[in-house]
């Protein structure tokens, strides 16, 4: 098995990054709105709550469609 090369490393560091950012927002997010239904939180908090959530997946989104589109392109 070959080594693999610094830009491989990075993609997979890269990709590593994104899938624990969607697993952390999305525990974030549920602990939120548990939190917030039990303690009677004003819903505006809640969309507070989502909308930062959906920035985060948003970003995750997008560095996985870098990574693909670069896995496509032979890592370079």
């Amino acid at each position: 098995m070959k080594e693999p090369t610094p830009e491989e490393r990075a993609m997979a560091r890269q990709g590593r990054m994104a899938a624990l950012v969607i697993a952390g927002t999305m525990l974030l997010w549920i602990g939120a709105q548990a939190l917030g239904a039990r303690l009677g939180w004003d819903p505006a908090l809640a969309f507070v709550f989502d909308i930062a959530a959906l920035a985060a997946f948003v970003w995750a989104l997008a560095v996985a469609a870098r990574l693909w589109q670069r896995q496509r392109r032979g890592g370079k």
